[in-house]
């Protein structure tokens, strides 16, 4: 099972691109989120069913299962949030938060949750979800835990997509993806934001006159920068 590395993100690739089956993939996906991202204790996949439904058809454990879909039965919940319009949702507190006054202490109190991840998830143009990370502790999440889910979710939309039949009107889908996959390598590497992370993309690809999705797949594939960076390029922590 991958650690928490310098090249966690290739062994992430490696290992999921082991698995035999969709299903396996998520599974193995889910499993991973669990045990490298620091106070996760739980995961859940929600995918939009036919006639706009959202299920979970796979998750860790019975707080995930039951977390997502008292967000369904309630109509309000993170994940909802982050399928209907946002790339990532982030709640530091649910005892503190505001967004959503049903859902939010009645997971606390039920399923002893405090904190969650939840982060949109494209796998065509006509079928999304999220990947949603819960913790029974409070700020239990930091930039580096956002950059391993977002890498994480880029995975799993990638491997559903590749199981399914994809048309032309699906790649940008994936193209989006893997441009946020890479967004996430540098976010983690050089404690960037999401905007300089790609900001640092675009300028690779206007300089080397690559097209944006090349270069992102590149640095995907290589989990290597690029060698022509902008002008004052991050600088890798120590």
């Amino acid at each position: 099972m991958p650690q928490r590395s310098d090249d966690r993100f290739a062994s992430i690739a490696r290992f999921l691109g082991e698995q035999g089956s969709e299903l396996a993939t998520v599974e193995k996906a889910l499993a991973v989120a669990v045990e490298i991202i620091d106070g996760c204790q739980h995961a859940g996949l929600s995918l939009v069913q036919s006639a706009r439904k959202i299920q979970t058809p796979v998750a860790t454990s019975a707080v995930a299962l039951r977390g997502d879909e008292l967000q369904y039965e309630l109509n309000e919940g993170p994940c909802l949030d982050s399928i209907a319009s946002q790339e990532t949702v982030s709640c530091p507190d649910l005892l503190r938060e505001e967004r959503w006054p049903t859902w939010g202490p009645r997971v606390a109190a039920e399923l002893g949750v405090r904190s969650m991840l939840c982060f949109q998830l494209f796998t065509t143009a006509r079928s999304l979800g999220a990947l949603n990370l819960y913790s029974e502790s409070a700020d239990a999440f930091d930039a580096e835990d956002l950059a391993v889910g977002l890498a994480l979710a880029a995975h799993i939309a990638v491997a559903l997509a590749a199981s399914r039949e994809i048309d032309s009107r699906d790649l940008a889908i994936v193209t989006r993806t893997v441009i946020g996959q890479a967004e996430g390598i540098l976010m983690e590497r050089y404690d960037l934001s999401a905007d300089r992370a790609f900001s640092v993309l675009k300028r690779v690809s206007q300089e080397t006159q690559t097209k944006l999705a090349s270069v992102a797949a590149e640095l995907v594939r290589t989990r290597r920068i690029p060698q022509v960076l902008p002008a004052d390029p991050p600088q890798p922590q120590p």
